[in-house]
């Protein structure tokens, strides 16, 4: 993971952008993941750890509407949350967490392992690709940031689950520094 902390601040810092993260799941593993690299000032300007709904609300303008229609694990919330960081903060990139990490809380319609991420970037992206390894993808192509968010289904210990949702959370903001798109060779589901 620290090797990939490295690229994604070597990326960040060589295209002038910054990063901030809305976590929930994860508990501030990102954040954490992101400031492991030293000079991470450069590229990394704040973080929240939302894990509860109220939090969400108050620190990111998550509406209540969402926690009603769609719960804290989706993508509405994940969008809510990365936008909301975007509009507190000045970086560049904004990107959300939160699922399930275990080893209770899930159900039958959003298991243990099962884990939003939204990526927002707030530039003119080359092309915002819509892509998923598990079938649930959506991109937002209204003007303004680019996005994306994508349903990961995880599999381990709560440990494990977290740390595949950071590893993939950076993976996202690399590629689309890399790539313009959030997922390389992906096709859209």
């Amino acid at each position: 993971m620290l090797a990939l902390s490295e690229r994604l601040g070597h990326a960040l810092q060589d295209a002038g952008r910054t990063l901030c993260v809305a976590e929930s799941c994860t508990g501030g593993g990102l954040a954490e993941a992101i400031t492991a690299i030293a000079g991470s000032s450069a590229w990394f300007e704040c973080g929240w750890v939302t894990y509860t709904n109220a939090a969400k609300m108050r620190l990111l303008g998550v509406p209540s509407a969402v926690f009603a229609e769609h719960g804290a694990v989706s993508g509405p919330c994940v969008a809510a949350m990365s936008a909301g960081a975007l509009e507190r903060a000045e970086a560049d990139y904004a990107v959300a967490i939160s699922g399930i990490a275990g080893p209770g809380g899930g159900s039958t319609e959003k298991p243990v392992g099962t884990v939003w991420i939204a990526w927002r970037f707030r530039g003119q992206a080359a092309v915002a690709s819509s892509a998923s390894r598990v079938g649930e993808a959506g991109t937002d192509r209204r003007p303004g940031p680019s996005f994306m968010s994508v349903k990961f289904h995880f599999s381990g210990d709560r440990l494990a689950v977290r740390d595949q949702a950071v590893v993939m959370a950076m993976q996202g903001v690399l590629n689309h520094l890399e790539t313009g798109g959030w997922f390389d060779g992906a096709a859209a589901d």
